[in-house]
């Protein structure tokens, strides 16, 4: 599947900053992939933090936590904070 803006929400905003909630059926390798979020280029800010769940359609579901490192030109490049998209996750202790 592609990118959604639909499924894409604000959580939480304050100076300057944006949390957003995005939910898909989609793997988590492919929404970190290049160019997913370049459909929200407008929307997202260098800084911001997308919460994502994953496997929403009935998958076991996943969740990941995205940094918008830089937006520009029409370009999102995420930074994976937690690993989860690699499958890579770390635990808590």
């Amino acid at each position: 599947m592609a990118f959604d803006p639909r499924d894409l929400s604000i959580l939480a905003y304050a100076n300057g900053f944006t949390l957003w909630h995005y939910r898909t059926q989609d793997a988590a390798a492919q929404i970190s992939g290049k160019g997913y979020f370049d459909a929200a280029s407008e929307l997202v800010e260098a800084g911001d933090i997308i919460l994502a769940h994953l496997g929403a359609g009935g998958q076991r579901a996943k969740a990941a936590m995205l940094l918008v490192e830089r937006n520009g030109d029409g370009r999102v490049a995420l930074a994976d904070i937690t690993g989860a998209t690699n499958g890579k996750a770390r635990r808590a202790a």
